[in-house]
């Protein structure tokens, strides 16, 4: 009774992994009809282990197309420095749950103080999950959607950046955006409200948005379009990078010399 019991599993895991490979139902039908319990459980063992090994390929694809500037966990990510809002929990921004409600992240607060490294973890997992991903600098995606233009192949770029489930766009604002830049860069904002997720890392407050964007209303426009649907995430406290940089140093008197009074 109990062989019977795990040789059906195993048929079950089989049709199941077949599925999951797009076989077709021959193997299962043979397998079912002239196959011995060792020739299943064998045929059982290596479907799950090409659909794992697959998987993994998969997830290291997603990783290299994202582009990360450098790879990054949430492995001894601290969290001193970061006020999640209340509607936002940590494990649900490690999970990356905000991508299936498509909804945005805006993470807002001082330079060297870990905004990009938590973008990066999260689009990480986000691969990790099997989700499609791409990281650029807004100052890249800018210089990319103006060549895109410029070689007339600017739908062609758009339809890519529509394709992911999610977009990161780190140092938003650090860098000030002509008219036309801004224009562009409004287009990827409104072809992804409710279709994506976008994540921003910005040290720049939303009043300040319209003098970097050159156009008070189209900021106001960006500004509406990610917060409707969005989460902002404040990083308060002094620079990681400052606080570990190898050129601070700590003034030191030499041995055997006292100062005077």
């Amino acid at each position: 009774m109990m062989k019977l019991k795990a040789r059906t599993e195993f048929e079950e895991s089989i049709q199941s992994s077949c599925r999951s490979l797009f076989l077709t139902s021959a193997i299962p039908d043979l397998v079912n009809s002239e196959g011995t319990m060792k020739q299943v459980e064998f045929l059982d063992a290596s479907l799950r282990k090409e659909i794992t090994t697959r998987e993994e390929n998969r997830r290291e694809r997603l990783v290299k197309r994202a582009k990360f500037p450098i790879y990054k966990t949430f492995v001894g990510y601290e969290y001193r420095c970061v006020k999640l809002p209340p509607a936002l929990s940590r494990e649900e921004l490690e999970n990356v749950d905000f991508i299936k409600q498509k909804n945005n992240l805006v993470l807002y607060g001082p330079v060297g103080i870990g905004k990009t490294h938590m973008a990066i973890a999260a689009g990480v997992n986000a691969c990790m999950k099997g989700y499609k991903v791409r990281f650029f600098t807004v100052t890249e995606l800018v210089l990319k959607l103006a060549e895109a233009r410029k070689n007339g192949t600017l739908e062609r770029f758009r339809r890519d950046l529509n394709e992911q489930d999610l977009l990161i766009l780190d140092e938003w604002g650090y860098v000030p955006v002509d008219r036309d830049g801004s224009q562009l860069l409004f287009r990827v904002i409104s072809d992804s409200y409710e279709s994506k997720s976008l994540l921003l890392t910005t040290n720049l407050e939303f009043s300040k948005w319209g003098s970097i964007f050159t156009d008070d209303q189209m900021a106001a426009a960006m500004i509406d379009r990610l917060v409707h649907h969005g989460h902002l995430i404040l990083f308060e406290g002094n620079s990681y990078r400052m606080e570990h940089a190898l050129m601070k140093q700590t003034a030191r008197q030499p041995e055997g010399k006292k100062v005077s009074a």
